[in-house]
C-alpha cells in the first residue's frame, strides 16, 4: 500500500511503519506533484502541498483522511467518490471537562469569589446551583455526548437538539426537534456542531431573542455558529447573562477587540480540546483506520461529503 503523507513528522512517520510494516510513505513537493499511484492520503489543512494541488495529482487515491477533528475549510469537492475520514471525537473528553468547568465557574461566580482580602461578608453569598438547570446542547455528537453523562451526574435536565429527528441514545436526555424549543429551556446553552453553510451565523439577533433571559452561551465548536455583533447586542442589554468562548473570530484576536474587555465575556484561546495524550489520540484514530484500510475494513470517523461533516 502507498501513503502519502503531507506534512513534515518524522515520528509520525516512524509511528505509522510500526502499525502496518509493508507501507511505502511518500511525500508530495510544494506543488503538488508525487511520483506514482497512492492508495491513501493523510494530510493538515497546512501541508506541504496545497490540497487542491495535491489530490488531482493522486492518481488511484480511495482514502483521505484529515489529521483533525473537524473538516470546515477542506475542499470536500476533491473528495467526491472517495472515503474521507477525520480524527472526530478525539478530543471530546478534554472539551466536555472544560465545559463543565465553565458551567460551574458561572453559577459559582469564580473567580470572583475568591478572597484575597478580608471581605465584606463571611458565611454567606448569593451562589448558583448547577442541579435542577437546564443544559442546552446543538449537537449530539462525540462531545455533546460526552458532555451530557457529566451533566446528569450533576443532576442537571439535559435537551439537545439534532438534524434528524431519533430516539436518544442515552437515557435521561431528551431529544428535540424544534431549536426555539431548545433556546427557550437553556439555562446553559453549548455550540457543539460542526461549522457549515447551514451553521453559519446559526446565533444571530432573531436567535438570540428567543434565549431564556439570563442564559448562558458556551462555545467551544466553531466560531462562525455566531453573529459576534449580534452577540454583542444580546450581552450588552443582558439577555445572555455571559459568554464563555473558546472561538472567535478571527484568531488569534487583534489586541483592542471587544471581546478582551467585554464584562459578560470569559475569553479562552481555543485551548478546551488540550490534555494529556490528546495528540498521540487524534494520531491513533488515524492509525486504527489505516490498519483497517488495510484489511478492507470499515473506517471511523467518516466523513458526510454532502453533509460538510
Amino acid at each position: 500500500m502507498r501513503l502519502a503523507v503531507n506534512f513534515n513528522a518524522v515520528e509520525l512517520e516512524h509511528a505509522i511503519r510500526m502499525r502496518v510494516p509493508d507501507l511505502t510513505i511518500l511525500k508530495p513537493d510544494a506543488q503538488g506533484d508525487i511520483a506514482g499511484d497512492i492508495d491513501a492520503l493523510l494530510t493538515s489543512f497546512a501541508g506541504i502541498a496545497p490540497l487542491a494541488e495535491l489530490i488531482p495529482k493522486c492518481h488511484g487515491l480511495r482514502w483521505i483522511h484529515v489529521l483533525g477533528t473537524g473538516v470546515d475549510g477542506f475542499p470536500l469537492a476533491l473528495a467526491e467518490g472517495r472515503q474521507l475520514t477525520c480524527s472526530r471525537g478525539a478530543s471530546a473528553v478534554p472539551i466536555a471537562e472544560w465545559v463543565m468547568t465553565m458551567i460551574l465557574t458561572h453559577e459559582k461566580d469564580l473567580p470572583n469569589r475568591w478572597a484575597k482580602a478580608p471581605p465584606a461578608h463571611w458565611f454567606a453569598a448569593e451562589l448558583g446551583l448547577v442541579a435542577g438547570k437546564t443544559l442546552g446542547i446543538l449537537g449530539f455528537g462525540a462531545i455533546g455526548q460526552a458532555l451530557a453523562r457529566r451533566a446528569l451526574a450533576f443532576d442537571m435536565r439535559v435537551v439537545a437538539q439534532v438534524r434528524r429527528p431519533r430516539p436518544s441514545p442515552m437515557p435521561g436526555v431528551e431529544l428535540l426537534a424544534e431549536l426555539d424549543a431548545l433556546l427557550a429551556a437553556a439555562d446553559h446553552l453549548v455550540l457543539a456542531l460542526p461549522a457549515t453553510p447551514e451553521t453559519h451565523h446559526l446565533l444571530d439577533a432573531t436567535t438570540f431573542a428567543k434565549l431564556k433571559p439570563g442564559a448562558h452561551l458556551i462555545n467551544i465548536a466553531r466560531a462562525s455558529l455566531v453573529d459576534q455583533e449580534a452577540l454583542r447586542a444580546a450581552l450588552d442589554s443582558g439577555r445572555l447573562a455571559r459568554a464563555s468562548l473558546d472561538v472567535v473570530e478571527p484568531e488569534p484576536l487583534p489586541a483592542d477587540h471587544w471581546l478582551y474587555s467585554h464584562p459578560r465575556v470569559r475569553l479562552s484561546p481555543h485551548i478546551s480540546w488540550c490534555g494529556p495524550g490528546i495528540v498521540q489520540h487524534i494520531l491513533g484514530l488515524f492509525l486504527d483506520n489505516l490498519e483497517a484500510f488495510a484489511q478492507g475494513r470499515p473506517l471511523d470517523g467518516a466523513v458526510d461529503v454532502a453533509a460538510g461533516y
